[in-house]
């Protein structure tokens, strides 16, 4: 079988989860061609999982000062080169379209009608789960950005909904945890401010990520570049994360039973609706603006929750395989059944 996967590259989440589905959809045999969007070409790193790709513009959303900026958005939108590269892409030999909210594939598709599998956190909001901060574009943004035929949702919970928990790694558990290492990562905010609301707490060390890292004057405050074996070496054996709101980060944390500090974006629809989820489901801490209270509460509360997920990725390739039928009742409470959720303290 020939697949063509598009896959949103505007956050490292979406990209984190295609790795994970690369891995076996190569292994299971399938003929797979990848395409980004949504980021510079030069701006892509660890790749080689995907065995060449390619780049298109496609779309994305600008952010400034931790908060989605719907009129920069709408500036420097390049709408004549997504129609051209919607009209170029050629599908007519692929077997299979698969879409993780990757709107150059899903509109492609649809111009030639061709059937798209749409596999990803965003497709959960076709159902009944916890959301909050909605507002008409995010609403039509959900709906219209990235359509699929068949949309495989994915969340912590399945909150009585047909989705399914996360598709991410499932590496063994660390044996030693270091307490006082927090792994951060704000990429849409400014990071000389987040030093700034790090620097009281000296007894604990910050491993810092981001696209543009700045100096740290502050020892215990590491400020790293974007590397994905470097951030899941400090994840490993961390004692929690503070991050935005994106889906893929938290899953891995809730994987590795790693206490979880999370800060929406303003005004996106999906990250404030995981932070209402995570605090909902009992998951993790959550605060609206950057608060130095809120951070110290955090980092001296020592309880945590890891949550054991299955292997979604081979269970998706496999139902691949076998056809595709559809996911019935059964088949979604057996999923979700393999699913062990522990509360634990350090």
């Amino acid at each position: 079988m020939k697949i063509f996967y598009g896959v949103q590259g505007t956050g490292n989440g979406h990209i984190t989860r295609a790795r994970v589905m690369a891995k076996e959809l190569f292994k299971a045999g399938f003929e797979v061609v990848f395409q980004f969007t949504g980021r510079p070409a030069d701006k892509y790193f660890d790749m080689e999982i995907f065995d060449g790709y390619q780049v298109r513009t496609g779309l994305t959303f600008n952010t400034q000062k931790g908060q989605v900026s719907y009129l920069k958005t709408a500036r420097d939108v390049k709408a004549m080169t997504f129609l051209r590269d919607i009209k170029e892409l050629d599908l007519t030999s692929y077997d299979l379209i698969v879409c993780d909210f990757e709107p150059v594939t899903a509109w492609a598709a649809k111009r030639q009608g061709k059937k798209v599998l749409g596999v990803g956190h965003q497709y959960a909001f076709n159902y009944s789960i916890p959301r909050s901060g909605a507002d008409l574009i995010a609403v039509q943004v959900m709906k219209h950005f990235a359509p699929a035929d068949i949309g495989i949702g994915l969340h912590w919970h399945h909150f009585g909904q047909p989705i399914l928990p996360p598709i991410i790694e499932t590496p063994e558990l660390p044996t030693k945890i270091q307490k006082n290492k927090i792994v951060v990562y704000l990429p849409f905010e400014d990071q000389t401010e987040v030093i700034k609301y790090l620097a009281p707490f000296e007894n604990y060390n910050f491993h810092l990520y981001s696209p543009q890292p700045v100096a740290s004057k502050y020892e215990f405050i590491q400020c790293n570049p974007l590397s994905r074996d470097g951030f899941q070496r400090d994840l490993y054996d961390c004692a929690g994360i503070i991050s935005n709101a994106g889906f893929e980060l938290a899953s891995e944390a809730l994987q590795l039973g790693k206490k979880i500090l999370a800060k929406p974006l303003h005004q996106q629809m999906e990250q404030i609706s995981n932070s209402l989820a995570l605090k909902e489901l009992g998951y993790g801490h959550t605060m609206t603006d950057m608060d130095i209270s809120v951070i110290e509460h955090w980092l001296h509360d020592s309880r945590t929750v890891q949550v054991t997920y299955p292997n979604i990725s081979k269970l998706l390739v496999d139902w691949i395989k076998d056809g595709m039928k559809p996911m019935d009742e059964d088949y979604i409470e057996a999923v979700w059944s393999q699913v062990d959720v522990l509360h634990k303290s350090y």
